[in-house]
């Protein structure tokens, strides 16, 4: 067994801060844009507050299929920001609160070539979270933790192609709160750094109207996630994630909009869907340099199913690899970090996607006081 020092306990977070920016760069189901607030809870320190930004440049582009009287889409996915708040402070040796800000998930997508076969459609989702969370110690190596979530969501659609009925269809809905969940539990070894952490997310069903004034649902789903860390030698930290989200849940699906469909008529078909519900992993090494610096590096993955994806889409799956580095005074910490994804080659109903690549980078700054 590795029995750590204090001093090398303090390392052991400052790596896991390195950790925190590259492996927050995800694009899981293909709007999730931050995962899991909880885990400001296990940062040191009476009071610390955090901020984060992330900034994401991906590339998605395909031909289309054999017979579909259409051109190349060119790049389909517009660059995004996301921002992140978050502050925890802990009431004695057993309770601790955090709030976060945050923004989960997001879309940004536009077909700007006027021969694609959906040349002129966008989409552009986003949303905002606030999160409140308690977490009680019951010894030094049991705890549980838990929180409500309250969740905006809004959304500009508009959809061209020789398909759809009454081409362009526009939809507008304004941000719709809902209130969520998420409980958690973690088992610690401090003298070897580990951490094992698992957390629930509650699914949240977002209600808007369509242009008819027809009501319909949007589910963000719900999610599990398995955190785990631990010292492997004096300098040196592993950890990971598996993620689970049951992406078959989320649908957007308005009543009035309309598709001619050859051979069957005019169908209400979904303007976007999950296929599939999603695992995604993600392993990393940190390493502490000298007193102030640290870094890390990270893989992640996620499967390629195989599925038919939707036009607003275009991606199957990825692998990931980030790096990251750190600098830590006795209050401050920066990380930064970047991250690359190779992204799954995919056919929609009308297109197929490939050379699809994207790449992230982050900052966090954090002060514990």
């Amino acid at each position: 067994m590795v029995k750590l020092s204090l001093g090398y306990m303090k390392y052991v977070l400052f790596v896991g801060g390195a950790l925190s920016v590259a492996a927050s760069m995800v694009s899981a189901g293909g709007i999730e844009r931050r995962v899991d607030p909880s885990q400001i809870l296990f940062e040191k320190g009476k009071n610390y507050l955090e901020f984060s930004a992330v900034t994401g440049h991906p590339t998605v582009s395909g031909d289309p299929l054999p017979g579909i009287p259409a051109g190349p889409t060119g790049n389909i996915a517009n660059s995004y920001q996301t921002y992140a708040l978050g502050y925890k402070r802990e009431l004695n040796d057993r309770i601790s609160l955090a709030f976060v800000i945050d923004e989960p998930v997001g879309v940004s997508l536009a077909y700007t070539s006027p021969t694609a076969f959906f040349g002129g459609s966008t989409a552009e989702v986003s949303s905002i979270a606030y999160t409140g969370l308690a977490k009680y110690q019951f010894t030094d190596r049991f705890s549980v933790y838990g929180g409500l979530r309250v969740i905006g969501v809004d959304g500009d659609i508009s959809v061209s192609s020789p398909v759809t009925v009454s081409s362009p269809y526009n939809l507008s809905v304004s941000k719709d709160y809902q209130v969520g969940y998420l409980v958690g539990a973690a088992f610690e070894i401090p003298d070897i750094a580990l951490r094992i952490a698992a957390t629930y997310e509650s699914k949240t069903e977002h209600d808007f109207r369509d242009n008819t004034g027809t009501p319909f649902q949007v589910e963000i789903p719900q999610a599990f996630t398995l955190h785990a860390r631990s010292g492997i030698t004096a300098n040196t930290l592993l950890f990971g994630s598996v993620r689970w989200r049951e992406w078959t849940k989320f649908r957007v699906q308005p009543s009035d909009f309309l598709t001619l469909v050859p051979g069957v008529g005019v169908v209400n078909n979904p303007i976007a869907g999950g296929t599939s519900d999603i695992w995604t992993y993600e392993l990393g090494i940190g390493h502490q340099f000298n007193e102030n610096w640290s870094g890390a590096a990270t893989i992640g993955y996620e499967k390629d199913n195989g599925d038919i994806v939707g036009n607003f889409s275009g991606t199957d799956g990825y692998v990931s690899y980030g790096l990251a580095v750190s600098y830590e005074t006795d209050d401050w910490k920066v990380t930064t970090g970047v991250r690359y994804f190779e992204l799954g080659s995919a056919d929609s109903s009308v297109t197929a996607f490939s050379g699809n690549e994207a790449i992230s980078a982050g900052v966090k700054v954090s002060y514990k006081f």
